[in-house]
């Protein structure tokens, strides 16, 4: 059952500035005072796992070193090697056809794995934000049961992720397909193409702000509740609808906000002559690095979060200090 905050307990004001000071703060005595090198790469293995299948990837570079005819324009070199892929694939289906089928289902079992893991890292990295500890044990038998919701959520998300974007990705890929490869381009199949990768666009960016709002906001709720994923989701509707321009505020700072976080790690990489590029590539070793980046963008929300009131709050409420009495008064 979903708590419903007492309006009288949320602010008027919410900022999107105000949280970013004690989000700074968090970082310097989590990782500074002192600084804990055995602390650093616990909370840095937690971080990693929280980002597991999300970080960029690797560096392929499809050159120009592969055989194709250099001769004839563009669009014919693409037809003829449209043909020749078209005959050999149908050539060799009795084998591609299985390979394929294995190659589905093995990056389905990964997703699915990398899925469930990141979901325990969540709630493990959000632990040691929020409690200023590096564990790893408590914390992923802790809330194991708000991870399996979230990985739940995440698949039914991702399954609708997909089937609402695959149809204007086959129409586009159609209708490309018809101007370049079979020699078609008109004013109407180049107007239908933007429209459909608009469209494309459009779902992609609303699926962002799901999962946007699905890490920082219903994920520290679930933690607080220990609710399932849907019943935080009802609670943070109201929320959301009450107060949406706050949280279309706050959309528009994390883009702000990022830009000047890459800046800054881009300036970082220029210093070090790209040393710091290449070892932030590396697995496990990027996360540690750039742990002190991470923790400030997963408490940023969670001090934005506490605006709402304190039944929002997620880190542990200090108690105030008790003045010492007055001294009696002079006879």
């Amino acid at each position: 059952m979903s708590i419903e905050p007492p309006p009288s307990s949320r602010p008027c004001e919410i900022g999107v500035t105000e949280p970013i000071a004690p989000a700074y703060e968090r970082v310097k005595q989590m990782l500074f005072k002192p600084f804990d090198l055995a602390k650093w790469i616990t909370i840095g293995f937690c971080a990693w796992l929280a980002g597991l299948g999300e970080s960029g990837g690797g560096g392929f570079n499809w050159g120009n070193g592969g055989s194709h005819h250099s001769g004839g324009p563009p669009a014919e070199q693409l037809r003829h090697f449209y043909r020749e892929a078209s005959d050999y694939v149908a050539v060799n289906l009795v084998w591609i056809i299985p390979v394929a089928v294995m190659l589905v289902l093995f990056v389905v079992a990964a997703w699915l794995l990398v899925l469930w893991l990141s979901s325990r890292g969540k709630f493990m990295f959000l632990h040691c934000v929020a409690l200023d500890k590096a564990e790893v044990a408590e914390p992923w038998t802790k809330y194991a049961g708000a991870a399996n919701s979230l990985f739940q959520f995440r698949i039914g998300l991702g399954l609708i992720g997909m089937v609402a974007i695959l149809p204007w990705v086959v129409f586009i890929v159609v209708d490309i397909e018809r101007m370049v490869l079979r020699g078609e381009p008109d004013v109407a199949g180049i107007m239908l193409a933007v429209v459909l990768m608009l469209a494309f666009l459009f779902v992609a960016v609303v699926l962002a702000i799901i999962r946007k709002f699905l890490m920082d906001f219903v994920v520290p709720i679930m933690y607080l509740r220990g609710n399932s994923c849907l019943a935080v989701w009802r609670e943070f509707g109201g929320l959301l609808s009450a107060h949406a321009g706050n949280f279309a505020l706050y959309i528009l700072f994390q883009i702000v906000l990022c830009w000047a976080i890459g800046l800054l790690v881009l300036f970082v990489i220029i210093l070090t002559c790209c040393i710091a590029c290449c070892l932030m590539l590396l697995p496990f070793l990027g996360t540690v690095l750039l742990l002190p980046v991470l923790v400030f963008k997963r408490a940023y929300p969670l001090y934005y979060l506490a605006q709402y009131g304190p039944e929002y709050n997620v880190f542990p409420i200090q108690p105030q200090e008790v003045a010492p009495p007055a001294p009696p008064p002079v006879a």
